[in-house]
This record gives C-alpha cells, structure tokens and sequence, in this order.
C-alpha cells in the first residue's frame, strides 16, 4: 500500500533534498515524493520555511525542451532556479533511498498565460473573457501545451505525473481577487461558469447540442439574477437539474476532458511514465471547511467536465482529494470512485493532516484505514510545507508505524 506527501521544490530548496528526504521516507514512513514541477500563482502560509508567507508565480521547475516548445505559440513560464534541475537532483536522491518521485503539474490554471493569451481561456455566456487562470481544454492550442508539458515532465525521469486541471475551471476560482454583491446561487455559479468559446460550441454541435440555445439560456439565467431577480431555487444535485439545452451541453463537455487526458496519457507513456488524473471534485466540495454534503464528489465531475468512468478507462492512475471531516464520508467518496473507475486504474486518494479536515492523529488514521478499506491502492497527504510539523507527525500512525 503506498503514501505520498505532497511538497514544493521551494520547500526542499530551503531545508535541503536530505532532510526533507529524511522526514518523509523515514519519518513519516512515506514511499513517494510527490512534487510540484509546474504550479501557479498563490500566497501561502508557510509554517516551517524561512519565509513565514510565500507568494508563489505561474511556472515550471525546468528548462522547457527546445524540441518540445520551440515554434509553440503558448510557453511556460520558467521558476527562479530552475536553471540549476532541481528535479533531477531529486530523482537522484530517490533513486539512492529507492523512494518513487511522481511530478506534480498544473496545466490549465495558469494566470500569467491567460493574461497573455486571452483568446485561449474561458468565454463565459456573455463573452466576457474574466477568468485568464482558465485555460479551455478544448482550445487546440492549449492541448498542444498540455501535452508538450506532460511529455517534458515525464522527460524528468518520474515515476509518474500528477495532472492537476487537466479540466474545465468553475467561476468561483478564476482570479486571485475576486468579489460579488449579487447573490448567486449554485445554477448560477455553474452557468458563469461554463465556456462557450468558438471551440467548445463547435464540439458540443459536432455532437448535436444546440449551443446556441443552451447560451442564450445561460444569459437568460444569469442575467436576471444580475439585474436583481432572486437565485433560482435549484440545488443541483445533478446534469438533471439544469434546463435541457444547458444539460446537454455540459454533458458534451465531458468528452473534450476524456479526449484531452487521453492526449496526455498517451504523451507521457511515449515518455516512459505514466499518469496519474487529479480529480479536483472532492475540493470543490469541502476545501473550506471539510464538511462537503450531497453525492459523492465522483457524482459530481460533471461540474468541471470530468466523467470519472471515461476518463480512468483512458488513464492508468486516478487520484481524488478527500477533503473531508469525517471518515464515513471519506470512504464513501473512495467507493464512489473506485465503483467508476475500471480495476485497471489505480486509485489514490488524497488526505489533508490537519486543519480544517483533521484534528488528530486518531483522526488521520481513521480516515486513512477508512480510504484503504474502501479502494483506495494508496492514501496520499497533503502538504509538507503547508502545514506545522506536529501536523505532520501524525503521518506515521495513519500508516501503521
């Protein structure tokens, strides 16, 4: 049964690949380093590093490969430092402990490009282009990157790499300051929400939606809650919920993220990894404050276009955050997934140690045994240098050591 604890190249850079290795592998009793080779803008609390706060940018932690990039019209940034291979010293260093290294990576959520390209984000029913960390998966120059990204993480030497937003954005996370004094209810949130650029609704009428129709009541919707009128007293629970039109062109949208993590996969195994999907559900339901209701967050992928049925028959690792309280909860979002997924792909599920989810190590470790009970072939933590150190330390007992 294997665990990974999540981690920053900043957070090695800082306290040293040694000692960082020290406390994972044998410390916590951790058999992965899962670290971040591409990641975006943020400000963290940083407990343990020798800056309190850290104010994170849009970036890689390589040189991109001439081969890969050169010509290509989108580009990643590249991180201070990332001239020196921070990655392939770490690669060393798990080979020597016989540790596996999986590169974590950011694709679709990248403010820095977004500002940059703006015709390659999200086109919101009305045509505003306001989310520019969305990058829109059907876009075909956004898939060329994702892929030429994937293929030079792999490149690296991981064992795996761990796609994070290899999907459609949600308007509630698309900048980093954000404000509304209009209330709007979840319809709503997902209508603002939904890309209606010239390539989404090109794929959607390839399949036979009326995109046109679905927009216009997508406007008719929003606009008037923005002109006044009470949310729409919908809760939901499911593509069902929405206005015909609007359903089925979620539903279309599915296939543009299947497709696309089918791209990826099959770049990163040319590569000689593999990959694992990040299915970001669970945190769009709890990342607040860990008490995520209704269906099983697998229930719920069509919020960000995600099938989890058809995306795990094309990828062979799925990996789902639990953000969640209580283990009952827990194992029953692992069930959920691992019912959707083919026995084929590999199902991680991904804990916080510490707050808001958890307040113990008692509680670490039922959740722990609760996601192995359920499915899960490995429980992942998250994050080193984002929680205290006696957060961490309760990592051993919810592995059994």
């Amino acid at each position: 049964m294997g665990a990974a604890l999540y981690t920053f190249v900043e957070d090695l850079r800082a306290e040293g690949t040694g000692p960082v290795l020290d406390r994972v592998l044998d410390t916590y009793g951790c058999d992965t380093l899962t670290v971040a080779a591409a990641y975006h803008r943020a400000r963290d609390v940083t407990p343990h590093g020798p800056a309190r706060v850290t104010l994170r940018q849009d970036g890689v932690h390589f040189t991109p490969p001439a081969d890969l990039f050169d010509g290509a019209r989108l580009t990643p940034p590249v991180q201070p430092g990332a001239d020196r291979e921070p990655l392939r010293e770490l690669r060393r260093a798990t080979d020597e402990r016989g540790a596996a290294l999986h590169g974590w990576t950011v694709f679709l959520h990248n403010t820095t490009l977004g500002l940059g390209h703006p015709d390659v984000t999200q086109e919101n029913c009305f045509g505003d282009r306001a989310a520019p960390a969305d990058l829109c998966p059907a876009h075909p120059d956004v898939r060329s990157y994702a892929v030429a990204l994937a293929r030079s993480v792999a490149r690296l030497g991981v064992d795996a790499v761990v796609a994070e937003s290899l999907h459609y954005g949600t308007f509630g996370h698309g900048y980093h300051h954000e404000r509304s004094f209009v209330p709007l209810g979840p319809l709503e949130e997902f209508l603002l929400g939904l890309c209606f650029c010239p390539h989404c609704t090109r794929h959607a009428g390839e399949q036979g939606v009326d995109a046109a129709k679905a927009r216009a009541l997508a406007v008719e919707s929003a606009a008037r809650v923005l002109d006044g009128a009470a949310p729409a007293p919908v809760t939901l629970t499911s593509l069902d919920d929405l206005p015909g039109p609007v359903a089925a062109y979620a539903r279309a949208r599915r296939s543009t993220v299947t497709s696309l993590a089918a791209s990826v996969a099959e770049a990163v195994a040319h590569e000689g990894s593999e990959l694992a999907f990040l299915d970001l559900t669970g945190a769009v339901k709890g990342y607040v404050d860990g008490l995520p209701t209704g269906a099983p967050a697998a229930e719920d992928g069509w919020l960000t276009g995600v099938d989890p049925a058809a995306v795990g028959a094309e990828v062979p690792g799925y990996a789902v955050l639990a953000y969640a309280r209580d283990p009952a909860r827990v194992a029953a979002d692992t069930v959920a997934y691992r019912t959707a997924l083919p026995g084929t792909c590999a199902l991680r599920t991904v804990l916080r140690p510490g707050a808001p989810d958890t307040d113990s190590a008692d509680t670490l470790a039922e959740k722990t045994k609760a996601a192995r009970a359920a499915g899960a072939q490995a429980v992942d933590f998250y994050h080193y240098g984002l929680v205290p150190y006696p957060v961490l330390e309760r990592i051993p007992a919810a592995l059994g050591r």
